[in-house]
């Protein structure tokens, strides 16, 4: 059978699926081509700005931007907090390091928090400019502030290829308003469809993303994305975490990612990923993640097996792209994981870099298409 016929059965599959809310069997999991091959290197500023240093493998100093380049990246992923103590991942300095993002030729994913801190599912506080608003003021709120964001960034010639209206929103987001409660989903797909509107006043051509941290269960990713589906949000992209720690197997993950393909008839990408290439800690802040995958050792070319794999997974469920978690948060005095501590704080993040200690990249990793 030719590949235009098997490509155009494939699409019959996923848009017979998708209308009547099938999953797909393991039969019909079709390997994709990963064309978002992405880094979130949010905290890569900041720590450049304060002394860190970094290197190819062969120990020659080099711009870890182009370092991630060669390793087959061409997308950076950078989170924006509306008004963050320390003064790093706010407008400004997303407006900043945008432009040395795209002139060095990578797509661009901004992801907006709508914190002043991290939000995660066990957390999503409001921003304090809008903490007494309620939903209806949210709702204006999420679609000023993504225009604003969105049009401040093409006005200087750094239009977002992507954007995620919030960051792994599992049960919803700017709470208590908009988290999702008694299975309600009325003011959470209100404040998606804010987002959404407004990124594509600002530019069209834009993709949404909604990003949860759900690629560990076919259940709760059908829970959230029926909830808003049912309620008339529209999006371009479905975004996944997967962290084999958090998240299980990555046979899972393959079947997680073909099921909210299909039944959603979108693309889906793995917004997030990392694997430890150590346990051990470089600094005064303990590791977020302990232990290795399954299967692969927390070593240089375990870390590297780990992430192939996990590449390959998210392939055969017909993922188009991978985002590896802050790659370069390499421990450096001055970068550290608090936002309103960021000078005092460590970095829990130093295990999972795919530079080490001294910022000497690991060779083994590679971004696979």
């Amino acid at each position: 059978m030719s590949t235009r016929k098997v490509t155009i059965l494939g699409a019959l599959l996923v848009t017979v699926l998708a209308a009547t809310g099938t999953t797909a069997s393991a039969d019909a999991q079709v390997t994709s081509t990963l064309s978002m091959r992405g880094a979130d290197v949010s905290s890569l500023q900041r720590g450049i700005e304060v002394g860190a240093k970094y290197y190819t493998s062969a120990g020659v100093a080099a711009d870890p931007l182009e370092v991630l380049k060669s390793a087959g990246v061409n997308y950076v992923r950078l989170r924006i907090w509306n008004n963050p103590v320390s003064g790093y991942n706010n407008l400004a300095k997303v407006l900043t390091y945008a432009k040395t993002v795209k002139a060095k030729g990578f797509k661009l994913l901004v992801d907006f928090h709508y914190s002043d801190t991290w939000a995660d599912p066990g957390k999503q506080a409001k921003p304090a400019a809008w903490a007494s608003h309620g939903i209806s003021a949210l709702t204006t709120d999420v679609y000023n502030y993504t225009y604003n964001v969105c049009n401040s960034l093409k006005a200087q010639g750094t239009t977002p290829d992507s954007v995620q209206i919030g960051n792994e929103i599992n049960v919803g987001m700017l709470w208590n308003d908009g988290k999702v409660v008694n299975n309600d989903f009325t003011n959470l797909s209100n404040l998606l469809k804010s987002g959404y509107n407004a990124t594509k006043a600002c530019n069209s051509g834009t993709q949404v993303i909604i990003h949860t941290a759900d690629a560990d269960s076919d259940s709760n990713a059908r829970w959230f994305y029926d909830g808003i589906t049912a309620k008339g949000v529209n999006w371009d992209i479905t975004g996944l975490s997967y962290y084999c720690n958090w998240h299980g197997t990555m046979s899972n993950l393959t079947s997680v990612v073909s099921d909210v393909r299909t039944r959603y008839a979108k693309p889906v990408i793995l917004a997030e990923t990392a694997a430890p290439f150590t346990l051990a800690n470089a600094d005064s802040t303990s590791n977020s993640i302990n232990s290795a995958c399954s299967g692969y050792a927390a070593t240089w070319t375990g870390q590297g097996a780990a992430f192939t794999a996990v590449q390959n997974a998210a392939k055969a469920g017909g993922a188009i792209g991978v985002f590896y978690w802050e790659p370069t948060w390499i421990a450096t005095t001055g970068n550290g994981w608090d936002p309103a501590d960021i000078n005092g704080s460590g970095d829990g993040w130093d295990n999972m870099a795919v530079f080490n200690w001294t910022g000497v990249f690991n060779s083994a990793v590679r971004w696979i298409s």
